[in-house]
């Protein structure tokens, strides 16, 4: 996977006919960057499992914790791959609350979603520390250069890759098998010593027996209508940190990594889930300096 100029994951063609799944995701967080056929996928699924939406809050203020916690780690600088559309608490907003200056650059193999989030970053006159790039995540090589090439990081300053609900979307390479393990091997091996790394994965390894049940008919909707997705195990997930020092309180439920920790600008109005109900298996990670 070092060749950056072999290719075989060639950019993905707009297909506005099936809902996406970044944008359902938006719209289980009460965003706006949603079309009509997105709310409509959402809406099947939250009438059968209206458990999604907690989850995907509770998920996404993991992502929100993490960034405060990683600026108060000395990051300043971050690839947010998987990205979607930078909306309802993005990346680079949630860290200029703790230290302005920020630097961002967002990645999605979607191009729907990379001219929307052009479009917002242009819009809010975000574009000299921030930037967004067309690029698949199973192709590490080409997508770390064309983050370099924006010019928005330095590779002598730690850099954070956010890997934020990514990983159970399947990742399949041409042969059609799961190639995540390798591709998040190299990931490691391209990030500078002393950078992080933060992952949150869907999983249901140690949840209840009804959780289970519901998991499976979530992912049975999204194989038929979306993305195919896999579930996988706890140490799964956690070998995807390879040798990286884990950061307190280490792997653990979305909603108990530092729920002391309160998003000041997303405070959704709705119970959110129990941590044996958050179904999302989360961490963060820090490369060795030698």
């Amino acid at each position: 996977m070092s060749d950056v100029d072999d290719d075989p994951f060639p950019p993905q063609q707009a297909d506005l006919s099936k809902p996406s799944v970044a944008r359902v995701y938006d719209y289980y967080l009460g965003g706006d960057a949603n079309w009509a056929i997105d709310r409509a996928f959402g809406e099947s699924v939250l009438e059968k499992y209206p458990l999604l939406r907690p989850i995907a809050i509770n998920n996404r203020l993991f992502l929100h914790r993490a960034v405060r916690r990683l600026v108060s780690q000395g990051v300043h600088q971050f690839i947010d791959i998987g990205s979607g559309v930078p909306t309802m608490g993005n990346t680079h907003s949630v860290a200029d609350e703790v230290e302005p200056g920020s630097r961002v650059v967002y990645v999605d193999h979607e191009p729907v979603a990379v001219a929307h989030s052009q479009v917002l970053l242009e819009t809010d006159g975000d574009t000299d520390r921030h930037a967004v790039i067309n690029a698949d995540f199973r192709n590490p090589d080409k997508l770390w250069q064309r983050a370099i090439e924006t010019g928005v990081l330095d590779l002598e300053e730690p850099i954070a890759v956010l890997l934020i609900a990514v990983l159970h979307v399947q990742q399949l390479g041409p042969e059609g098998t799961d190639i995540s393990p390798q591709v998040m091997a190299r990931y490691r091996e391209l990030l500078p010593p002393g950078s992080f790394l933060a992952i949150s994965q869907v999983t249901d390894d140690g949840v209840l027996p009804e959780m289970d049940a519901k998991l499976v008919g979530i992912k049975e909707m999204y194989d038929r209508s979306t993305s195919p997705v896999i579930w996988r195990s706890q140490e799964e997930i956690r070998s995807f940190f390879g040798d990286f020092e884990m950061l307190a309180p280490g792997m653990t439920w979305t909603s108990e990594w530092h729920p002391e920790d309160r998003s000041p600008n997303y405070t959704p109005d709705l119970d959110l889930a129990a941590p044996e109900e958050a179904a999302i298996w989360a961490g963060v990670g820090r490369k060795p300096l030698r």
